[in-house]
């Protein structure tokens, strides 16, 4: 064919042909459409379970608009880090140093806004910038020196948590200006109005459903194209009302509190823009095939050693982001600031669904992830559960997210025999 020339008549309309087909095309059988990703619908399905139970035993407590703000407001930096941790377990590492990274960063902010005087903007940015040079460190000794990340990490944990003490002199700084506290416990209301409710909220909602729905929409136009099995057009379109019912409710409620929290904007961009990366690039397919095959991933070509600089990069940077987050909600940086919160962070990623062995896990399932261990967290809270029992609980599911990978690798071994 000359460059003169047009393609076929048929092949010009494959992508006509294929969104018709996306409204006629799919599968009824929910037990297929369930098991073909049984990891995923788990997820989904245990997150709504607890949702819907502790909603019960607080007498409606856990969705009312005042807690719900407060479960952003808690958590969101568990969510942060649990973006990163997910990327750093696809690719077949761990990072156990992120707690003391989050003091480390919230430390340096700190001293710079509260002793030195300087504009909050500025501790902001070299809390940043300390979170790169430790993530550069770090896979500088992982990517290029070949020790095994869990070691690096480790090393990192007890280094980085020294040099915390070190910046603050084991005390306490506070309080923060009151720009760098709206960072985690400022609100936007009454941009647009309204009338007992904040519209812009629930403008942000509707917004957030309407991308969803193109998203998923061309997802599945695009699975119908090459062949890929879809569910069918009725419960496709169930899936998106559903979806959007359970955002607007939240942005509902949300609307009805304090209007949306500053710290709700930031975790929406992070996971748009990391979902985008994992799923819709290069450097995305490469961490899943590091993950998945290291040495299929060198076979094929991939720069095996700057992707896993890069992750660890990455995992500094938004280690800063959750450090600024939480001393800005706590207005002051501690030396024991951070404890466990790696731990929380891995245990967000697994019961979102990342296997142990790399190669699996996604950013959504990390949030869902982080949202169950946040909801049982609160829902415990709010029917006063001793401590010590909440941390039975969680160690315990997340024993049992773990055991459930391992069944469904099992499983699927023995199905290709």
């Amino acid at each position: 064919m000359t460059s003169t020339q047009r393609p076929p008549a048929e092949n010009r309309a494959e992508p006509e042909s294929a969104q018709a087909a996306a409204l006629h095309t799919g599968t009824s059988n929910l037990r297929t459409l369930v098991t073909r990703n049984v990891r995923q619908s788990g997820i989904y399905v245990a997150f709504v379970v607890i949702v819907a139970l502790f909603a019960i035993l607080t007498d409606g407590v856990l969705l009312s608009p005042g807690n719900i703000t407060n479960i952003v407001l808690q958590y969101s930096y568990i969510l942060v880090l649990a973006i990163g941790m997910v990327i750093v377990i696809i690719a077949g590492h761990i990072d156990l140093s992120v707690g003391s990274v989050v003091a480390l960063t919230g430390a340096v902010s700190a001293v710079l806004v509260i002793q030195q005087g300087y504009a909050w903007w500025i501790g902001v940015l070299a809390a940043l910038l300390v979170g790169v040079a430790v993530g550069a460190w770090h896979g500088f000794w992982v990517a290029y020196v070949g020790i095994p990340a869990f070691i690096v990490t480790l090393a990192g944990m007890l280094l980085f948590r020294g040099l915390t003490l070190q910046v603050l002199d084991n005390i306490s700084l506070s309080p923060f200006p009151s720009e760098y506290q709206r960072v985690a416990n400022g609100f936007l209301n009454g941009l647009l109005g309204g009338q007992g409710y904040d519209a812009f909220t629930l403008f942000i909602g509707a917004f957030a459903v309407a991308g969803y729905a193109v998203s998923v929409f061309r997802t599945r136009v695009a699975r119908i194209r090459y062949r890929q099995p879809v569910e069918s057009f009725p419960l496709f379109v169930a899936r998106v009302v559903a979806v959007a019912a359970v955002v607007m409710y939240f942005a509902w409620q949300l609307a009805h509190a304090r209007g949306l929290p500053i710290v709700l904007i930031i975790l929406g961009v992070l996971v748009i823009a990391y979902a985008v990366v994992t799923k819709r690039t290069v450097f995305g397919r490469q961490v899943y095939a590091i993950g998945g095959n290291l040495s299929a991933a060198l076979l094929s070509g991939v720069r095996v050693r700057t992707v896993n600089f890069w992750i660890f990069v990455n995992m500094g940077f938004l280690s800063a982001v959750a450090g600024v987050i939480y001393s800005s909600r706590s207005n002051g940086a501690q030396p024991a600031a951070g404890t466990m919160f790696e731990l929380d962070a891995i245990a967000a990623a697994f019961i979102g669904g990342a296997a142990v062995t790399g190669g699996v896990g996604t950013v959504v399932g990390a949030m869902v992830g982080g949202l169950i261990m946040a909801v049982m967290s609160n829902g415990m809270q709010l029917m006063g559960v001793d401590q010590s029992i909440q941390s039975v609980v969680k160690g315990l599911v997340l024993l049992l997210a773990v055991a459930f990978d391992i069944y469904n690798k099992r499983r699927g071994g023995a199905a290709s025999r």
